[in-house]
């Protein structure tokens, strides 16, 4: 099942709005946009078109609401700061990148508005966070759940000595084809966000455990 339906994400939205995310779409797959990247910067517009009619403070965001040509820089930081108390910092800062681009394509592609509203709203800014180092000995305990001959305890060990060994993200390894892996490089050819892709080495355990 795809990951985006159109139908759905403009449901309950006006016609204009509707037809502008359609038109929209329709650029991005001309420009082989991946789906994931579609889904995301529709669904940011699609939400702000939402609150617009719904949550909105602003008086004026009835007209905003049933056109995006008329959405201003106070109802977008007006959604980003909902964002940010509804859902969180790092969520409302993928909206506002979503939002960037839509506002562009309205402004450049489509010559519906002279000036983006995105132009003066700042991003969000995010609490940095330390990610966690997993110590040997934890690793050796997930490891240890993988101990024995059956097919899904090797392929479970390999799959973990890979996300080890090259730090990968969930959804590169998720992604993975068998051409993917070479172990005569022991080298991994991961597919990353936005189409970029990359090759990354891993260690002599990690192959035998491919092998």
């Amino acid at each position: 099942m795809p990951l985006l339906d159109l139908e759905k994400t403009t449901t309950g939205l006006s016609k204009t709005w509707s037809g502008f995310l359609r038109a929209w779409d329709r650029s991005l797959r001309s420009g082989n946009y991946p789906e994931t990247t579609r889904y995301n910067y529709l669904l940011a517009a699609a939400q702000l078109a939402r609150f617009l009619g719904e949550y909105s403070p602003d008086q004026d965001a009835g007209a905003a609401a049933e056109d995006p040509v008329e959405v201003t820089r106070a109802h977008v930081e007006a959604f980003q700061a909902w964002m940010i108390e509804t859902r969180s910092a790092s969520t409302a800062l993928n909206k506002h990148k979503g939002l960037q681009q839509f506002f562009k394509c309205l402004m450049l592609d489509e010559g519906e508005i002279v000036r983006s509203p995105m132009e003066r709203v700042r991003q969000p800014k995010l609490p940095q966070k330390l990610v966690p180092v997993i110590r040997g000995e934890e690793t050796s305990k997930v490891l240890g759940t993988c101990r024995g001959r059956e097919f899904a305890q090797l392929r479970d060990e390999a799959i973990i000595r890979l996300y080890r060994n090259t730090g990968a993200r969930l959804s590169e390894v998720g992604n993975l084809l068998v051409d993917d892996i070479d172990l005569i490089t022991e080298s991994v050819h991961y597919r990353g966000k936005g189409g970029r892709d990359r090759r990354v080495r891993f260690g002599p355990r990690t192959a035998r455990a491919w092998s």
